[in-house]
This record gives C-alpha cells, sequence and structure tokens, in this order.
C-alpha cells in the first residue's frame, strides 16, 4: 500500500497536468470535448478509486502468489522475457474480465462508472471501480503462474498496465495507421465508449487490440456512424459514489420486486440489461432509444458553482496528496478513518453539482468529524506536527466551505433544464 501510494504522488500530477492540458487544446483549436462539471466528477471518481486501491479494500479469492507456488512448471529468471510474458497474460486477463464485465448483469456494477461519462476525454479515463471488493478472477493469469513468473514482476507490471490505458481516452487523435493493427487506440477506444447500436460491447482489449480481432469483439471506428458516449440508462449525476451502485441497487430492487422465484435468482446473472418481465412492466426504467437526440446531464446551476467545485476538488487533492505520502505513519485503524473523510468530502461536493439541497447536510457533517478529529486527537494525522500552520488553516477551511455550500443550497431553486442533444 504504501509503495502504491508513492507512486500515486508522481501518477496523480502528470494524469491532472494532461487532463487539463487536453482542455486547454481543445479551447485553442475550437473543439472543446470537457465538460467542466463532468470533468470535476471524473477526476473526484478517480481519487475514490485510488483511495480504495491504497486502503486494500478488496480480497483475492484465489492469488496469483497462491497459483505460483502450487502449478508452476518452470520458474523463469527475472528478466526482459519475464516482463513481456507477464505484461501479455496481464493484457489476456484484462480483455475477458472486461468482457465479462459487459455481458453479466452483476458485473457490470463494477465497470459502470467508467462509461458513466457522456463526453469522451482523458478525465473519464480516471472514472474507475470502487464497488469491487472481491477478485475472483486470478485464475486467468494461470498461463504466467504456470511459466512461473515472479509474483514480483506481476506486482511492478500491473500499475503500469493500467497506467498504459490512460492516453487513449480522446478525441483528438485520428486513426493511427499501422498501429491499429497491433495496440488500442483512440479510435477503437472511442467506438468502446459509444452507446450506438452498432458499436456496443465492442472492442474490449485494453492494450493489445488483437484480442478483439481473435475473438470476434472487434468493431473500426465508420466514418458515417459519429460515436456517441455514455451509459443507455444514463446516470444522471455527477456523485461517483452513488454511480458505483446504481446498478447494483436495481438490480436488488428488482430481484425483490419481482415474483418469480426463478427469476430472483437468475437476474444477478442474466446479461447486462435484463430485467423480469412482470418487474419491467411495472418498474419501467428511462433508457436512450435515440442516441443522436438524447438529453444530457447537465442540471442549471449558480455561474459560481463550477469555481466552487474547482476549490473543493484542489483541497481534496491536498489533502489525499498527503494521506498517500504519509499512510505508513498514519498507520492502520487511523488510515481508514481518513479515508472515510475522503470518501464523505467526494460526496458532500457532488451533491452539490448536482443540486441537492441536502449537499449542506452532507458537507457540515464532513466538516464537524474533522474539527472533531482535531479537538480530539490535536493533530489532523501528523499534519500538524509536519507544518504547525497548516491546522488553523484547515479548521478555518471547514468553517467557510460549510458557510458557503448553505449559500450555494439557498441559491437552489426548482428549474426545468432544456434538452441538450448528443453531439458527436
Amino acid at each position: 500500500m504504501e509503495t502504491y501510494g508513492k507512486v500515486l504522488l508522481i501518477a496523480m500530477p502528470a494524469f491532472l497536468v494532461l487532463v487539463l492540458f487536453e482542455k486547454w487544446y481543445g479551447w485553442r483549436k475550437g473543439f472543446d470535448t470537457v465538460n467542466n462539471m463532468d470533468m470535476i466528477s471524473s477526476l473526484s471518481s478517480g481519487i475514490t478509486n485510488v483511495t480504495k486501491d491504497v486502503l486494500g479494500l478488496s480480497v483475492g479469492i484465489l492469488t496469483y502468489a497462491y497459483l505460483v507456488k502450487h502449478v508452476a512448471i518452470f520458474h523463469i529468471s527475472n528478466h526482459v522475457l519475464t516482463y513481456i510474458i507477464g505484461f501479455i497474460v496481464i493484457d489476456f486477463q484484462a480483455y475477458w474480465v472486461h468482457r465479462w464485465n459487459h455481458k453479466i448483469n452483476i458485473l457490470w456494477n463494477h465497470h459502470i462508472i467508467h462509461h458513466s461519462s457522456e463526453e469522451f476525454n482523458l478525465a473519464c479515463a480516471l472514472r474507475q471501480s470502487i464497488s469491487v471488493f472481491v477478485n475472483f478472477f486470478a485464475f486467468l493469469l494461470l498461463p504466467a503462474a504456470l511459466l512461473g513468473v515472479p509474483t514480483e514482476v506481476l506486482a511492478v507490471i500491473a500499475p503500469l498496465h493500467l497506467f498504459a490505458q490512460f492516453w487513449y481516452h480522446t478525441r483528438h487523435i485520428g486513426k493511427m495507421g499501422w498501429v491499429e493493427k497491433v495496440l488500442v487506440t483512440p479510435s477503437h477506444h472511442r467506438v468502446h465508449h459509444a452507446i450506438n447500436p452498432e458499436y456496443l460491447d465492442k472492442n474490449l482489449a485494453a492494450i493489445f487490440i488483437w484480442w478483439d480481432k481473435w475473438f470476434g469483439t472487434f468493431q473500426e471506428e465508420l466514418d458515417d456512424v459519429p460515436p456517441v458516449y455514455g451509459i443507455t440508462r444514463p446516470a444522471a449525476t455527477w456523485n461517483p459514489i452513488k454511480i458505483n451502485f446504481q446498478h447494483l441497487w436495481l438490480l436488488m430492487k428488482d430481484a425483490w420486486r419481482t415474483r418469480n422465484w426463478w427469476d430472483k435468482l437468475r437476474i444477478w446473472f442474466m446479461p447486462t440489461g435484463w430485467r423480469p418481465q412482470d418487474v419491467e412492466q411495472q418498474y419501467p426504467v428511462f433508457k436512450i432509444e435515440d442516441v443522436y437526440h438524447f438529453e444530457k446531464y447537465q442540471p442549471p446551476h449558480h455561474a459560481w458553482l463550477p469555481a466552487w467545485s474547482w476549490v473543493q476538488l484542489t483541497f481534496m487533492l491536498c489533502i489525499i496528496s498527503f494521506f498517500f505520502g504519509n499512510i505508513a505513519a498514519i498507520g492502520a485503524p487511523n488510515m481508514f478513518v481518513y479515508g472515510a473523510f475522503i470518501f464523505l468530502s467526494v460526496y458532500a461536493y457532488t451533491e452539490l453539482m448536482d443540486q441537492n439541497k441536502n449537499a449542506v447536510l452532507w458537507e457540515a457533517l464532513k466538516n464537524a468529524l474533522a474539527i472533531g478529529w482535531i479537538i480530539y486527537t490535536g493533530d489532523w494525522f501528523g499534519m500538524g506536527s509536519w507544518q504547525s500552520w497548516t491546522i488553523p488553516v484547515l479548521i478555518a477551511y471547514c468553517i467557510v466551505s460549510t458557510v458557503v455550500v448553505a449559500w450555494f443550497c439557498w441559491q437552489i431553486k426548482p428549474m426545468q433544464h432544456k434538452p441538450v442533444l448528443a453531439k458527436a
């Protein structure tokens, strides 16, 4: 956990700079693909995901270390070939896990957050799940285990494999010639994120596009079918924590409401989107039928709300950077308290972005807990020992942010927002 936290201290600023550069580049070229509130939501999702990972809030049913110990036929020494084999096997695993996430109802809940943005840009690459608590798919790494690829090698490769999927989430790079035959490119991934019928559940590979071509899930980006992005049952919220569990909540309600006991059992493992017939008729859920004419999520808000949301996000980035840099010193159980504060903070300010008046209650709760912790311990997880001025600044911020959010909530009025047509 500590090592991964140190890596994120380098990766997070790099990703943020690239996201902001894409925003500037699009503005400069007259082709801005980055919606401000959507970008904040995406970055906030990234914050929750890396926090969950650093806290280690997931377990493996069958770990790779166990496989290597019990099934290895050879033991490859630690050299370049080992890393190449490990990378290819991880990519093979990624393809099949990704494919099952798209095809099986319960697994779609693990992946829905990544597709929830109605835009396509570098920021949406950071929309990653916090709803995966159990990893069932280590068995797909069996080829590497049989060859005895060391666990330490995969531990190095796994984050690099994940970070290598960032760059192709953009609309500013066209088709790339011969590269399209080997690697996943922005063109391939635009197809993957599209909700056009021609593109649904295509191009599932992470790095090497040959998996899609071999297993029948490849689709080229068509000039006459501009991709439209999002999910067919729109999330309709900027709150990444809500998005992570929306589909699961729908499955739970459907399983409870249906009168058919067989449907109660099989709903979890049916194809993604399947609902019992009686429930679908009695409790219809909006689904996009015409991808070129639907209302994008953009609730009306006060002109200053985006600026305030950036203030909140910047505060969170500072808080999380301190956390990742000092997680060993913070230790357990305090690191879980810190993690809970991060999740509560994201939930509070994205509720305000959604124009929910209850945002002031979440904000007040979050700030009261922060000040209470400082009073109880005399510090903020060691931050005061590092720089004494940070504690009064943190207390002042908590007070001011509560007042500001209360003011924004007071400004919220019921409004009918106009439809925004989807644009390719």
